[in-house]
Formats: structure tokens, C-alpha cells, sequence
């Protein structure tokens, strides 16, 4: 495991999360609060006061929590729509993203065109398929399958349709942001904020995987937003094989690193989007990266005490026990995803 620490600026604030969004998702079919599970076993053993897994694996009847941005960001971009009729949602993925866009494409009565790169396991492309979508494998890595996808919206230089990737037949729905498209991607950030309205605790620490940033953003957003009281530090986790968010902290700016083979294939991304950036650079308490063993050893002891996680939902768990938290303090993993989302 490799860590680093970072003197942020405690003065800095953003702009909280649109309220209208937790009531979009209260009024979709299967809508309720995913549980906030307390480990007293597991915080026992990590030296802290009180331990909480906010359990994803349920989310509005996927196995993770991508649903969230999905709905609202498909619901967006076709409000913001020129024209009428069917459309094809298009997006790339390394699972979870693409199985939400397609189920929520398909739900609001469109259709959905996924690609996905190497290494995505074929009980994933399948589940994607049975969503009514159209699949497409990249040779290569999450960051050319997101060109791919990005090509086939009518924007092969990243510059995708003509209103922050919104526009013609095919909407490409990314939740990775880059220069000039980073409209959709605001709004399935936003989507993710319904997590962290749900919570009934106030959390000292709240550990998040992170992938390309966007979860992260949304943590930072709900805990260093103008209205938020202080105090709850923010810190990430990443495969060791895939740590884009560590090394561009590192470096003091975003870089693209070479990933790996990692069992926590929803974090195996190499670049950080460029909307999540500045909520790190100006948010983030630290940063952490954790084996695939630390993963599994994790992920063992979670499904023992009754939360169904994956490999990327407990990550949070096998960050915590090499972090130094105070003993007195609340504690809140984010288990983004369950064991179905990696199923084999």
C-alpha cells in the first residue's frame, strides 16, 4: 500500500450539489436508500470509535451505485436534447457504468450502444447485453475505449456533439471529463449526490474508491460544499496497479498513468477527469492505494459480517487498516459495488 498525505487548504469551498436531484431519484420505480450497516467488530480491529459501510450492492436493482449518475445524467442530456425520437446513449465502460446507462437508456425509452475495453469479464459484457445493449469490444484500455466511444458521437478529438457532448441521434453519456465535454459528466457527478444526502451520519473520515475521479468529486462536493459544516476528511483509494489520482497528486497536476491487471476492474483507469481536478487538488485530505490481495482479504471479512461487497467496494476496508485515524473518531466506507458486479 502506498499513501500520501496533503496539507489542503482548510478555507477551501465549493458549491453544494443541486437539491433537485434526490427527489428525481425518490420518484423512480424501486427508489430507497441503500443501508448504512455499522461493523463494531471491524472498527474495533481498525482502532476506531465507530465503523459504517454504506452498502451499494442494492442501488435501484443494479449492484452498484453507478446507477445514481446514470439516471440523471441520461435524464439531463435528453432535456437538453435537440430534436425528438429515439436516441442511442452511447458510453464506455469497464462494467457498472455501462450496465446503468443501458438500463436506464432502455427505461426511458431509448436505445444504448457500450463499449468496453480488455480485460471487462465476459459475465459483465453479458449483463450489459441482457440490458438491451449494443456492445462493442475496444482492443486496448479504459481510456481508448472512452475515445472510442467519444468517436463514434461525432467527436473523434474529444469534442463530442455540440452542447457538452448533448446533440444528434447518438448522446454520449461519460462519466470521465476532458476538455470541452464536461457537461454530462457534471450531471452524473450530481446524480451521485443522493448517496451522500441518504446518510444520517456525519462521518470524520469517509474513505472512496476512486476510479476516474467522479465519485470522489461528488464526496468532495457534499463534504467541502458553502453550506457544509466542517470537519469530515476525504480520502481516496485505488488499485496500486491503476493510481492515476495518486500519482497526480504526486506530481501537483493531472497525468496519465499505465494500468495493469487488477481484480478491481472498475478502478482500473489511468487518467482523472478533468472536472474532478480541482475538487482534489483543492479538496482531498489523502490518498491511498491497496493490493488485489488487500481487496479480497477485505472483502472477505465484509461478507462476514453481513455487507455483500466486491473487490472495488471493499477497498475502502483495506485502505482504513493501513491509515492512522483517530481512535474516537466515525468512520464511513463507501462500498461502491456487490460481489454480482464481478461475478465470474
Amino acid at each position: 500500500m502506498t499513501a500520501a498525505n496533503r496539507q489542503r487548504d482548510p478555507a477551501w469551498r465549493c458549491e453544494p450539489a443541486p437539491a433537485e436531484v434526490l427527489d428525481f431519484h425518490r420518484r423512480l420505480p424501486g427508489y430507497a436508500p441503500t443501508p448504512l450497516t455499522e461493523l463494531p467488530e471491524l472498527a474495533a480491529a481498525a482502532g476506531v470509535a465507530r465503523l459504517y459501510a454504506k452498502d451499494e450492492s442494492t442501488r435501484l436493482g443494479l449492484p452498484a451505485f453507478k446507477a445514481l449518475g446514470a439516471s440523471w445524467a441520461i435524464h439531463r442530456a435528453l432535456r437538453a436534447r435537440r430534436g425528438a425520437g429515439q436516441a442511442t446513449i452511447v458510453t464506455a465502460t469497464d462494467g457498472n457504468h455501462g450496465r446503468a446507462v443501458a438500463r436506464f437508456a432502455r427505461q426511458f425509452g431509448h436505445r444504448a450502444a457500450v463499449y468496453v475495453p480488455d480485460g471487462v469479464h465476459p459475465a459483465a459484457v453479458r449483463a450489459i447485453r441482457d440490458e438491451g445493449a449494443d456492445v462493442t469490444h475496444v482492443p486496448g484500455d479504459y481510456d481508448t475505449a472512452v475515445a472510442a466511444a467519444a468517436a463514434s458521437s461525432g467527436g473523434g478529438d474529444g469534442g463530442v456533439g455540440r452542447v457538452g457532448g448533448v446533440g444528434g441521434d447518438r448522446l454520449l453519456v461519460q462519466d470521465m471529463a476532458w476538455d470541452g465535454y464536461e457537461d454530462v459528466p457534471g450531471w452524473i457527478v450530481d446524480g451521485y449526490s443522493t448517496l451522500f444526502a441518504e446518510l444520517p451520519v456525519r462521518p470524520d473520515l469517509v474513505v472512496v474508491p476512486a476510479g476516474v475521479g467522479s465519485l470522489l468529486q461528488a464526496a468532495l462536493t457534499h463534504y467541502r460544499s458553502r453550506t457544509a459544516p466542517p470537519g469530515t476528511a476525504v480520502v481516496s483509494v485505488e488499485p496500486d496497479s491503476a493510481a492515476c489520482v495518486l500519482a497526480s497528486v504526486a506530481a501537483g497536476h493531472p497525468v496519465t498513468v499505465a494500468t495493469g491487471t487488477t481484480s478491481m476492474a472498475g478502478l482500473n483507469c489511468g487518467t482523472v477527469s478533468s472536472l474532478a481536478w480541482p475538487y482534489i487538488r483543492g479538496g482531498l485530505d489523502a490518498c491511498t492505494t491497496v493490493t488485489d490481495a488487500q481487496a479480497a482479504a477485505a472483502m472477505r471479512d465484509l461478507s462476514a459480517h453481513g455487507v455483500d461487497a466486491g473487490p472495488c467496494g471493499a477497498a475502502p476496508l483495506a485502505a482504513l487498516r493501513s491509515l492512522r485515524a483517530a481512535p474516537d473518531s466515525t468512520v464511513v466506507l463507501l462500498v461502491t459495488e456487490g460481489r454480482a458486479a464481478n461475478a465470474h
